[in-house]
């Protein structure tokens, strides 16, 4: 069974289970055209949770995205369900048609099948091509017609898994998020090891620790990324590192520190405030040596909320906080480009 995601699969492999009380099921995580690998790895990870709880023995083909790439070169305008689409479930279905023979089974199908936003008509006539290819059965099963959608989603409900928002790859992704005017927040990680809200990165914390007693919901929040940022001064840029929710009208101001009132220099332009390093340490019993430690390898984004609440006393400031070796003595700029943007996230109740 080639397997796309949990939220297709485990209904899908339960009816087979029903179905075919008698046969070994061995699922199949074949998705090379899952970008970016972080996100992947957390299908895999789903699918191998499902997995476990129906108890059916899971193996991981090889992420070829390279391969897939040069497969769909030229296609990257395609609408779902199109070309590219094709060219993709053929490339899946005979990869894992192939494994199938390998192992010394005798048939094979998709889980793909019980997805709404993909075609069973040409799934199934790839399917049955690709039978009479190999000399191996297609098993073409219908599970999404009558309350099968709704049963779908009640499992998927009901054992906490991952609903993923877009189909995979990074061009179906690119038109859905320019379609929603929303950022693609999924392409873009940031350079240090800190997880931010609603990231790919956060959701793996979340999901591995889910069990049977917990609730998935969602909340509505502002997100936050930080796209670049840099302070100039004397005409070179020197190391800084820019708070979470710090924003700029403009991106750009230029200024001189007017006022330091309890350790918070605080520019004549924009809101800016800085403080230095020291005192940064001081607020987050840190031990940083150094700007670039602090950017490389930051503190939790949950800690970092709080240091900026706790400097500007609001919840809703969205100055720019900034942090220095020392305190500039002259006059300096700052360029800053960031996205602020409504967004939904997981927790686990």
């Amino acid at each position: 069974m080639h397997i796309c995601c949990s939220v297709d699969s485990h209904y899908f492999l339960q009816c087979l289970q029903k179905e075919y009380p008698q046969e070994k099921l061995v699922g199949f995580f074949y998705d090379p055209n899952i970008h970016p690998y972080s996100e992947y790895r957390l299908r895999y990870l789903d699918v191998q949770y499902s997995c476990e709880k129906l108890g059916i023995e899971l193996l991981e083909g090889e992420y070829d995205l390279e391969n897939w790439l040069h497969l769909t070169k030229g296609l990257e305008n395609e609408p779902e369900k199109g070309d590219r689409c094709t060219v993709c479930f053929d490339n899946r279905l005979e990869v894992s048609v192939q494994k199938a023979i390998e192992l010394g089974h005798s048939s094979f199908t998709t889980t793909l099948l019980i997805s709404p936003k993909k075609s069973q008509e040409k799934l199934q006539i790839i399917g049955e091509e690709l039978a009479q290819k190999y000399q191996c059965e297609f098993i073409f099963k219908d599970y999404r017609s009558g309350q099968g959608i709704q049963n779908q989603a009640q499992e998927v409900k009901q054992n906490n898994l991952y609903r993923q928002n877009y189909c995979g790859c990074l061009y179906a992704l690119g038109v859905q998020r320019k379609q929603q005017e929303k950022f693609a927040d999924e392409l873009s990680s940031p350079i240090g090891r800190q997880i931010l809200p609603a990231s790919i990165e956060a959701r793996h914390e979340l999901y591995k620790n889910r069990d049977t007693n917990s609730t998935l919901i969602k909340e509505r929040f502002l997100n936050y990324r930080l796209l670049q940022g840099k302070v100039i001064e004397n005409k070179q840029v020197i190391p800084s590192y820019f708070l979470c929710y710090s924003t700029l009208r403009n991106n750009t101001t230029n200024g001189r520190v007017e006022k330091i009132v309890n350790n918070i220099a605080y520019l004549n332009r924009d809101e800016v405030k800085i403080i230095t390093l020291e005192y940064f340490n001081q607020l987050l019993q840190t031990k940083y040596q150094n700007i670039y430690q602090l950017i490389y390898d930051p503190p939790r984004f949950e800690k970092e909320l709080e240091l900026r609440q706790k400097l500007l006393d609001s919840f809703y400031d969205l100055s720019v906080v900034v942090v220095l070796k020392e305190i500039p003595k002259g006059k300096i700029t700052i360029q800053l480009e960031v996205k602020v943007y409504e967004d939904i996230k997981e927790k686990l109740i």
